[in-house]
């Protein structure tokens, strides 16, 4: 309703409502190492060539090990070639040593080899972040 002599009120104007522009002045947000490991990016890479390296320095060191065992019986029938004509229970010493013997030294070295490369993993795990 309108009053003679005065002019009818304007219609309200559009307002338009936007968002500050905060994305463009933000710091770039970090990615975690999980989510680069996970996106395959090259620091993602990098972590888990660390992770194989270790993996196969430890394995390669108890390999080696495990050779010079082996070596270090192989030296000792040589050096003292009485050894090879000791006998217990008509079995020769050197295959008792080697059939029997030596499965100590692998149970050895395999319970070592478990033990690390479970350490090695969760070390990669505490670095990428996931547990």
């Amino acid at each position: 309703m309108t009053v003679p002599g005065q002019d009818a009120p304007e219609p309200p104007q559009r307002v338009r409502v936007e968002a500050p522009r905060r994305l463009a002045n933000a710091a770039p947000v970090r990615a975690s190492v999980a989510q680069e490991v996970s996106e395959h990016s090259q620091v993602g890479e990098v972590f888990v060539r660390s992770l194989i390296r270790s993996q196969l320095r430890l394995a390669a060191v108890v390999a080696g090990a495990f050779a010079l065992v082996l070596a270090g019986c192989w030296l000792l029938a040589t050096l003292l070639p009485g050894l090879l004509e000791v006998r217990l229970g008509g079995i020769p010493l050197p295959w008792l040593v080697l059939g029997v013997g030596i499965y100590p030294v692998v149970c050895l070295c395999a319970w070592l080899f478990v033990r690390a490369a479970a350490r090695n993993e969760a070390r990669y795990l505490d670095l990428v972040g996931e547990k």
